[in-house]
């Protein structure tokens, strides 16, 4: 057996045999993000509990680049399969007080897509995503608005206590975000709330762009307002 090919099966078998943080961007010496988007699929297609039970428990590694890279691949695994990750709803609650920002809003942004299935116990900790809501980042503000709607579309008690929240952000966010987030807090319009929404949308109109306009008028469309 030739050399190169005796190297070609070793770094093939090295490949099998690692584990799921050893498959990371940081760990690969990579600086995009593939390979923490193909382990997300790789774990999700191969049902692999105990590969996302590795980088969940690595959110809390020394190294902020191993934190930031296991978030990343929790969040892109909850776009695909969110009840994969659904089990550490409160680990991503607990790294919304993390003074690192990246963890912060990937955090927001793997809540965000468990909020439907871990509704109540994100609701119990809904004062840390309100303090989120007001002095996170932009990201962090776009997840926490999608994370909040979510809750609010469960059911009347959170909704009460909920909407008067995002229709608060609506009435005093910056002028490019109003389309955006009125989108993500649509799931959350009911019967008894869409006209106080419709009211806060139509206060904002004079602010925004045709483009944006546009999408705000789609949502009225969707309540059928004419406008």
């Amino acid at each position: 057996m030739s050399s190169s090919l005796c190297s070609f099966l070793l770094i093939e078998n090295k490949g099998e045999d690692m584990s799921a943080l050893e498959k990371t961007a940081y760990l690969q010496n990579r600086n995009d993000e593939k390979p923490n988007q193909e382990l997300a699929k790789e774990l999700i297609e191969t049902n692999d509990i105990d590969g996302i039970r590795e980088i969940a428990k690595n959110m809390f590694n020394n190294d902020k680049n191993i934190q930031s890279d296991c978030i990343k691949v929790l969040y892109e695994a909850g776009y695909i399969k969110p009840e994969m990750i659904a089990e550490y709803a409160g680990d991503f609650i607990e790294l919304l007080r993390s003074r690192n920002n990246r963890m912060v809003w990937g955090a927001m942004l793997a809540l965000s897509t468990i909020a439907s299935i871990k509704a109540d116990e994100i609701y119990k900790n809904l004062e840390i995503v309100l303090g989120v809501m007001k002095e996170g980042s932009v990201i962090a503000v776009d997840n926490a608005v999608k994370v909040l709607a979510a809750l609010a579309s469960q059911n009347d008690k959170y909704n009460d206590k909920i909407f008067p929240f995002l229709l608060d952000h609506l009435r005093n966010c910056r002028p490019k975000e109003v389309a955006q987030h009125a989108e993500s807090t649509f799931q959350a319009v009911n019967q008894k709330n869409q006209d106080e929404f419709i009211k806060v949308l139509m206060e904002r109109e004079g602010s925004l762009t045709n483009a944006q306009l546009s999408r705000i008028i789609k949502l009225y469309k969707k309540l059928h307002i004419n406008h």
